[in-house]
């Protein structure tokens, strides 16, 4: 058993910076990154959805940046997130909802630090230390009280280089899956966007609503070419349920993920239970609004509650057509969403307008053959991922409590 340490005996903890009045995040690239709580998970810091401060909005939070291998926490929202600070976002602004620890002492390992911070046990103090206020806060004071294992330098190396080895085999799954997915987003767009779709040459085009189009292709609405379009249920929650109740948070980077799913007891009718080939669309609120994924694997008894919308395709279509059609549709669903601020929604009707333009089945056959394998390899990397990361959090407490021994 190694002793133990609080934070404040090994780093300094500093807050980030609000963003000043009037000022907007933007999606341009500037010299200004800009961390957010969203960006700050499972030990990294994702730069997948990375958002930009303008030059002249820069002067005002200056101060408030971090340097490569400061680790960072969230303190608002999903409390307890970690990142550690890669070289790419050296000198990134970071958001008041996350703090940073700096001035490690030098018998301290950065890395391993942030993975002390992911045990069961460090996330259940930071859980416990924001709760009871009206808005779950981690304050500084109360970061600098939590408590993590502190073995040798020369013991913390080694465990970082174990557990880092899981994750560095999890990215290069995660760079095959995005290379998989360019791909078919890659051909869908030169099949049926830019009509370059085996036999185009000399095909003919004829006038239509959507512009001139391949001669037998059709322009239908969504609700044409769908066999059901709802929402789903009201949940009874219950960990000892039956039934999987998939959320919004589960639609994330036109992927679905269950680790955020929940279990329920109310009885499901057969419509409303997820099926193969399905389409998720998330149909309410604001900033996950319009992110779609499609059901890739067999899910027994899961369903989606009322903030997301099951989109089945007809009989007549190929399932990967149709799933690649309504992922090129987000943006469409992201700007098809109306109300009050809070209170975006997406209803049925107006998915089931949308106009698309429909190829005859030999050609939507065609490309199902062509990107099917490639649509498999990403589930099969997914699952891959899923068991790296299953035993690297299971080695992750033992390793730091000295349960099992690095040598």
């Amino acid at each position: 058993m190694y002793p133990a340490v609080r934070i404040c005996e090994i780093a300094e903890v500093k807050g980030g910076k609000r963003l000043p009045p009037n000022a907007n995040l933007v999606t341009t690239p500037t010299e200004h990154p800009y961390i957010r709580g969203r960006d700050i998970r499972g030990g990294k810091i994702s730069v997948d959805e990375l958002l930009y401060v303008r030059d002249e909005d820069f002067a005002q939070i200056c101060r408030y940046t971090v340097n490569r291998g400061d680790v960072c926490i969230t303190i608002v929202g999903n409390i307890g997130d970690v990142g550690i600070t890669p070289s790419n976002l050296h000198g990134a602004s970071l958001t008041e909802n996350a703090v940073k620890l700096v001035n490690l002492c030098e018998d301290f390992n950065a890395e391993f630090l942030a993975y002390a911070l992911l045990t069961p046990d460090a996330q259940s103090q930071m859980k416990l230390s924001a709760a009871g206020a009206a808005q779950s806060k981690l304050g500084i004071y109360k970061v600098n009280e939590i408590r993590i294992s502190a073995p040798p330098l020369s013991t913390q190396k080694r465990i970082a280089g174990i557990l880092s080895a899981y994750d560095e085999l999890i990215e290069n799954s995660q760079r095959r899956i995005k290379i998989l997915e360019a791909m078919a987003r890659g051909l869908y767009r030169e099949w049926f966007v830019n009509f370059r779709f085996p036999g185009h040459e000399g095909h003919p085009r004829v006038a239509s609503a959507l512009g001139e189009i391949p001669k037998g292709w059709e322009v239908k609405k969504l609700g044409d070419i769908s066999s059901y379009i709802n929402r789903g249920i009201t949940p009874t929650y219950d960990e000892e349920g039956d039934s999987v109740v998939i959320n919004q948070k589960c639609v994330r980077d036109q992927r679905l993920s269950l680790e955020t799913a929940r279990k329920q007891s109310k009885a499901v009718s057969h419509e409303k239970r997820v099926c193969y080939g399905d389409v998720l669309i998330n149909s309410t609120g604001v900033g996950t609004l319009g992110r779609v994924a499609q059901v890739c694997e067999t899910l027994d008894n899961c369903t989606v509650d009322t903030h997301v919308t099951i989109a089945r395709a007809g009989s007549d279509l190929d399932l990967d057509f149709y799933g690649c059609c309504l992922l090129s549709l987000q943006e469409t669903f992201e700007r098809l969403g109306v109300g009050a601020t809070g209170q975006t929604e997406l209803g049925r009707a107006t998915i089931a307008a949308i106009e698309l333009l429909v190829p005859p089945h030999d050609v939507q056959r065609l490309f199902g053959e062509s990107v099917r394998p490639m649509r498999a390899a990403v589930m099969t990397y997914s699952r891959q991922i899923q068991n790296l990361r299953r035993t690297r959090d299971l080695l992750l407490p033992r390793l730091l409590s000295g349960q099992i021994s690095v040598g």
